[in-house]
């Protein structure tokens, strides 16, 4: 096929919203690109995004690798598909009354999806593809916002940086299992087998204030981290800070 007659591969946005033009040539196709989406989305789910290649999907799809180009044209432009299938699905809680409240849904929606599609968070670009679901997720997420007397431009902002804690927090809990699962130990189990070398080496005197602090928050959490309690606390130390910005 000379390059005259070449069918050119469809733009990102028109992938998204469906809008690229059908073809004729070639072979009869047997899937839809939203299959082959939520195929991506399984594989990604079970063994993570870098075991999300070309042929391992088209090998969980009982298809020719050369075949997923005819849908989408990378990884890059999958894992835009991919984010912008799950925000259009996502479950949101309906909540009416103050903003924080408001706020706190939408903090809790978004890091239940991440927690539950642990390779989104690292996925989601800093400038997010405007896809159908993306579109959607951004007008329903900017209503608890609404009617603050901020301008445009800090209702952006105020969300951009709610959102970015909810990534942050879920890669980080996230991480901690990933290093849970790895050790093969429980946090009380990893205590148990290093405390007694701990305490030797943590002289209370040369560290004092870190013993102190370090010992009270184990006995509170019941390990050295807990990524519920994190995200917890850095929710509302976010929306605390938002109010300074709400309130003035």
């Amino acid at each position: 096929m000379t390059a005259a007659t070449e069918t050119p591969k469809p733009h990102l946005l028109e992938l998204l919203w469906r809008a690229a033009p059908e073809t004729s040539r070639g072979p009869r196709k047997g899937l839809t690109v939203d299959e082959v989406v939520a195929a991506a989305i399984a594989l990604a789910d079970a063994e993570g995004l870098e075991a999300l290649t070309v042929r391992r999907l088209a090998q969980s799809l009982g298809k020719a690798p050369m075949t997923l180009y005819t849908y989408v044209p990378g990884k890059t432009e999958l894992v835009a598909l991919m984010l912008d299938a799950l925000f259009e699905r996502m479950e949101a809680t309906a909540v009416e009354g103050p903003w924080r409240e408001r706020l706190a849904a939408v903090a809790r929606d978004n890091y239940a999806l991440y927690r539950a599609h642990v390779w989104a968070a690292s996925a989601a670009p800093s400038r997010p593809p405007l896809g159908p679901g993306q579109c959607t997720k951004y007008e329903r997420e900017l209503q608890a916002l609404e009617g603050l007397g901020l301008t445009d431009v800090e209702m952006d902002d105020a969300l951009a940086h709610l959102l970015a804690f909810v990534r942050a927090a879920a890669q980080d809990a996230a991480q901690s299992e990933a290093e849970r699962e790895a050790s093969a130990q429980s946090d009380q189990e990893w205590w148990e087998a290093n405390g007694p070398l701990l305490a030797k080496v943590l002289d209370v005197e040369k560290f004092p204030t870190a013993v102190r602090v370090g010992r009270a928050a184990g006995e509170a959490h019941d390990a050295a981290y807990n990524a519920e309690h994190a995200f917890a606390f850095g929710l509302e130390r976010t929306l605390d800070g938002l109010a300074a910005l709400i309130e003035r």
